[in-house]
């Protein structure tokens, strides 16, 4: 007799069991998804202790025959294909025909349904494989399933269920996903009596992020608006046995794909912790991508610290032929056609968009007393503050493999000391403010209206009726955006080490060191691009001892160092010769400078990229160069900073993703003095 036999059904449904459903949040997600495709508008989801008791999803989506209730608990049995062609473009959300038998195969399962064709519905009920009963009842359209004690049957599987609390939070955090991606559609998530997300129709995804999020996030974020891109195709190739026929026809002409990317980031100062707040979608499909995250993360190289995340809330669409969705049974890893295209394509859509609208810091104001007429905030849904994602989680080891640490040489810089009181002068702190100029027009808080310097702008009302009333909000300049930085008239110094500015939508602080780094790390890679570094001849060559991982990526990274202004040669057995370098560099740090370098290199075990190296330079460069904190700058230093800094690209972070400017802005000004 043969070794080999066919499983039973029930073993199969198992097995299909442990990669579809791997805990509730899967389940909901399967559930989910049908309903989508169904054309349902309106999602009720139930949830008691974390799914393990009840997970109840009801749609008012086209619903189901009879029959095809019936066959929806076959293995491989879905409406959705019907030819092997149908793979290469998949328009659904699910397609495999393995979710419900998949489920019903570890549960207690209730499908409740009718379609619009038929007068009555239909309900079908299975436990552990096996049907129960099925017969006719009055519903209204649309479907019900109900999933009680999920791996009842299975309990190797359910012992490595988490906490109620865990596994409530990634259902959370996947309503919350398909809630942004559907603005148009009403999700209703309830866990013990008590409501986690509600939210209703909506025209735009700014409105349903104002809804999730609450007015706090949606200040936050910078819009990417309509980003779009096409990929040039050359035309099919021809087998050589229809080469002839081929000639005689007319060449077909290369076609075009396109891709659309929209959605939020957030500014470069919102720093999260975990992958938590990325929410990626292709084609409507909520998805966990390696490349997509490189390439945000990429996007964000230089602005944020290394081991930082944003928030980041993307929808790409393509050409369903253009997407793989077929890669794994949950649905949520996908292959690109051409996927380095789409990695550069979402980098440099998000990263010119960043330096584009220069978002500027802000500070963190603690609450005041609401004036009389102030407007109401919109509260966060309690499903957005939940503290896990299934789907970014699931991420953390895969990716953290891939996403740059932060370099030897890109570590903070210490925090500056203050003098000592014995070492300060025993008259008040001087602090270099600069003598005020002629008059300007400036807000009049008194009852009389404003008649002091020249006329205001068109548009600009400066004046209120009593010291108690609110101040008229036309008169408040726009604020939040570094591209005001070349219209700040610097006041003087804090320390030697921060310069305070006015301008006329607030106050501003400057941090001199950042500032001018992130001057001098764009010059480097300008005049690196350009081909003409400044270099400086050593009189006498610099010696420098390396050790056998050192020699290995001096040998890799030899030619960068080169265009970047090193002139190094190997000088004997793990040792190199510098005969020149970056005029930049002052001799004291050539030799740390060069040990960074390497260093980066090094522990990034090979899998940096040489632009990567390159921008490690750069900013180790820009570091040593950079003007010191406790240095006192002259009033033509300080305006000459301010204007270099507006000139950057990337004012908003320092090339180790540090703030370089916080604005005061003038609205938080007035409600601190209670002006409005």
């Amino acid at each position: 007799m043969g070794r080999i036999r066919v499983l039973p059904d029930q073993v199969a449904n198992k097995i299909a069991a442990g990669e579809v459903v791997e805990r509730p949040a899967s389940v909901v997600k399967e559930l989910l998804e049908n309903s989508l495709d169904a054309g349902a508008t309106s999602f009720r989801i139930e949830i008691e202790n974390g799914g393990r008791r009840l997970i109840r999803v009801v749609d008012n989506g086209c619903g189901m025959l009879r029959d095809d209730a019936m066959l929806a608990f076959e293995r491989h049995a879905t409406s959705k294909l019907r030819d092997v062609k149908d793979l290469l473009s998949i328009t659904t959300l699910g397609f495999r025909g393995e979710a419900l038998p998949s489920i019903g195969s570890v549960s207690r399962l209730l499908l409740e349904t009718r379609s619009a064709e038929e007068s009555t519905g239909s309900c079908v009920e299975i436990a552990g494989g096996k049907m129960l009963r099925s017969e006719e009842t009055a519903l209204a359209a649309g479907t019900s399933i109900a999933v009680r004690d999920l791996f009842f049957n299975v309990p190797a599987r359910k012992k490595f269920l988490r906490s109620d609390q865990t596994e409530l939070a990634h259902i959370a955090s996947l309503v919350t996903h398909y809630s942004l991606a559907h603005p148009d559609k009403t999700f209703w998530l309830s866990s013990g009596g008590g409501e986690l997300l509600h939210v209703t129709p909506v025209a735009t995804l700014r409105e349903r992020v104002f809804q999730v999020f609450g007015t706090g996030a949606l200040d936050e974020l910078v819009d990417l608006g309509a980003c779009e891109k096409q990929i040039l195709l050359p035309p099919p190739s021809v087998p050589p046995s229809e080469a002839i026929a081929e000639f005689r026809r007319e060449p077909e002409e290369p076609s075009t794909r396109l891709f659309r990317l929209r959605g939020f980031v957030s500014r470069p100062q919102v720093q999260k912790a975990n992958r938590n707040s990325i929410f990626i979608f292709v084609n409507g499909r909520l998805i966990r991508d390696r490349s997509l995250l490189h390439a945000l993360s990429s996007a964000y190289h230089n602005l944020m610290p290394a081991a930082c995340f944003p928030f980041a809330l993307l929808f790409l669409e393509c050409d369903y032929e253009e997407v793989d969705v077929n890669v794994h049974p949950s649905k949520t890893e996908v292959r690109f056609r051409h996927q380095s295209f789409v990695h550069d394509f979402v980098r440099d859509a998000i990263r010119d968009r960043l330096i584009e609208s220069r978002p500027a810091p802000a500070f963190a104001v603690s609450p005041t007393p609401q004036a009389v007429h102030a407007q109401p905030v919109s509260p966060a849904q309690p499903a957005a503050g939940m503290p896990y994602s299934e789907f970014s989680q699931m991420l953390e080891n895969e990716a953290a493999a891939d996403a740059p640490s932060q370099p030897p040489g890109l570590e903070s810089q210490p925090a500056f000391e203050l003098p000592d009181d014995d070492q300060t002068h025993s008259s008040a702190p001087e602090y270099h403010l600069r003598p005020s100029r002629a008059p300007e027009p400036r807000f009049d808080f008194g009852d009389a209206a404003i008649a002091l310097g020249p006329e205001p702008p068109s548009g600009i009302r400066l004046r209120v009726p009593d010291t108690h009333g609110s101040f008229p909000a036309e008169a408040l300049p726009a604020s939040g955006s570094l591209s005001a930085l070349s219209d700040l008239r610097p006041l003087g110094q804090i320390h030697d080490s921060f310069i305070i500015a006015a301008g006329r939508d607030g106050l501003w602080i400057i941090d001199q060191h950042v500032a001018h780094e992130r001057i001098l790390f764009e010059k480097v890679l300008k005049q690196r691009a350009a081909g003409n570094v400044e270099v400086q001849r050593l009189l006498m060559p610099l010696v420098l001892q390396l050790t056998a991982e050192q020699q290995i990526e001096y040998a890799r990274i030899a030619g960068e160092l080169e265009s970047m202004g090193f002139e190094t040669e190997p000088f004997g057995n793990r040792t190199i010769a510098v005969k020149a370098s970056p005029a930049a560099i002052a001799p004291p740090d050539l030799e740390k400078v060069l040990y960074e370098v390497l260093e980066i290199a090094e522990g990034e075990l090979r899998r940096v990229s040489l632009d990567d190296i390159r921008r490690g330079i750069a900013a180790s460069i820009a570091c040593r160069a950079a003007i010191k904190i406790n240095m006192r700058l002259d009033q033509s230093k300080m305006e000459w900073l301010l204007r270099s800094l507006a000139a950057t690209d990337c004012p908003m972070s320092c090339p180790h993703g540090r703030p370089i400017a916080l604005e005061y802005s003038m609205r938080e000004i007035l409600k601190a003095f209670h002006r409005i």
